[in-house]
């Protein structure tokens, strides 16, 4: 099979395994009114998704799946239980307790799904994993949106149609990757990791710059992603304005995926750390910018709200590419895993101190604050940035 046509099945199937990401999110508000006396809200489902990724991640390093087995028999495999635990809401009685198993178990099989997407790239895509990877992220991005959409076209459908849709997606996308891509991992039955090599992964100043740089962008992006909703809700009851919620949801999330396709394509000239670096600083800008425009005329509201989602995820790939190139070779796998553990944690922190900062103080105050993130991120990236030539 030619490398492009292996590529573009695996970004349909990271698309489609995606989709399960924010099912849940993109007909909360429906659910809330299917679960009598729920006490639920966007942060606690959205961060049961990252806390089940977390354990995914450290799960399958720990035990060394990616390495021991092959990719796209984990990649088949994930898709499916994944797609089975995200429609558990549909299949059992359904409460509080159901929702958030539901989601947690979902987070759990997505680590099968996204860095295992990665590897396989990265085995067919060498010499351009910049590149590759922005495409591949760029699928994740608007799979991750495409709840959204389906909630925003007028066709009668309930929500539980919306959790279907997102599972039979996933199912699809497991079976291509699974039996029309070919294999070509080599699994080995190694024993154990090196753990003390990964304990020691962050001595080296290039990699502690470019991960330092990825939780700055972990800490503004599924905030972002979650409460986008909410945010839209709150400027449409001040400006007295009609939009399409669930459509404008979704733009706005799936426009990243323009970011990291773009970024992905300029990076061989311009360098990992220069993409990164200048996506992460506009997305910090529009933090910073926020009060001001959430009183501006709709138009440019949203058009404000496109460029922060083009730029939000943008980065990220080259976030990756910039952590598989610095981390050890002897564990790349498990260094990158690694700082992907940490990076969602941050996003359940940042989730927790957003929804107590706009709930107790101001939406302003809230989204105001997540420049934290990217402000410390593009001081760790700078150093990197300046000092490594082939990151520049």
């Amino acid at each position: 099979m030619r490398t492009s046509n292996a590529l573009l099945i695996l970004i349909f199937s990271v698309f489609s395994g995606s989709s399960l990401w924010f099912s849940s999110n993109a007909v909360l508000t429906q659910l809330a009114f299917a679960i009598p006396n729920t006490s639920f809200d966007v942060s606690d489902v959205t961060s049961a998704v990252q806390f089940g990724f977390i354990i995914g991640t450290l799960s399958f390093s720990l035990l060394n799946i990616s390495d021991r087995f092959p990719a796209g028999r984990i990649f088949l495999i994930s898709s499916l239980l994944g797609s089975l635990s995200n429609a558990l809401i549909v299949i059992a009685p359904l409460n509080d307790t159901t929702l958030l198993v539901s989601r947690c178990l979902t987070g759990f099989f997505l680590a099968g799904i996204y860095p295992v997407a990665v590897k396989i790239s990265a085995l067919w895509s060498q010499q351009t994993l910049g590149r590759a990877l922005g495409h591949i992220v760029g699928a994740l991005v608007i799979g991750t949106a495409f709840p959204h959409i389906i909630t925003s076209l007028d066709l009668a459908l309930n929500w539980q149609w919306v959790i279907i849709s997102a599972s039979s997606l996933s199912i699809l996308g497991g079976l291509l990757v699974g039996f029309a891509i070919p294999e070509k991992s080599n699994a080995k039955r190694t024993p154990h990791h090196e753990g003390k090599a990964l304990l020691n992964i962050f001595k080296s100043k290039d990699f502690r710059a470019s991960a330092s740089g990825y939780f700055g962008h972990m800490w503004e992006l599924y905030t972002l992603w979650a409460f986008i909703p909410i945010i839209l809700s709150i400027y449409i009851a001040r400006a007295g304005v009609d939009l399409n919620i669930p459509l404008w949801s979704f733009l706005i999330i799936a426009s990243g995926g323009i970011g990291c396709s773009i970024g992905g394509m300029i990076s061989s000239k311009f360098g990992s750390a220069r993409v990164a670096y200048y996506q992460l600083a506009i997305s910090g800008l529009c933090c910073i910018a926020f009060p001001l425009m959430l009183s501006s005329p709709p138009l440019v509201f949203l058009l404000y709200l496109i460029i922060w989602g083009i730029t939000i995820v943008g980065d990220s790939p080259q976030f990756s590419t910039m952590n598989a190139k610095t981390a050890p070779i002897e564990i790349v796998g498990s260094a990158i895993t690694l700082v992907i553990c940490f990076g969602f944690g941050l996003t359940i922190i940042s989730l927790h101190v957003f929804d107590f900062l706009m709930n107790h103080y101001s939406l302003e105050l809230a989204v105001s604050l997540m420049s934290i993130g990217p402000l410390l991120g593009l001081y760790a990236l700078h150093p990197l940035k300046v000092k490594n030539p082939s990151f520049s």
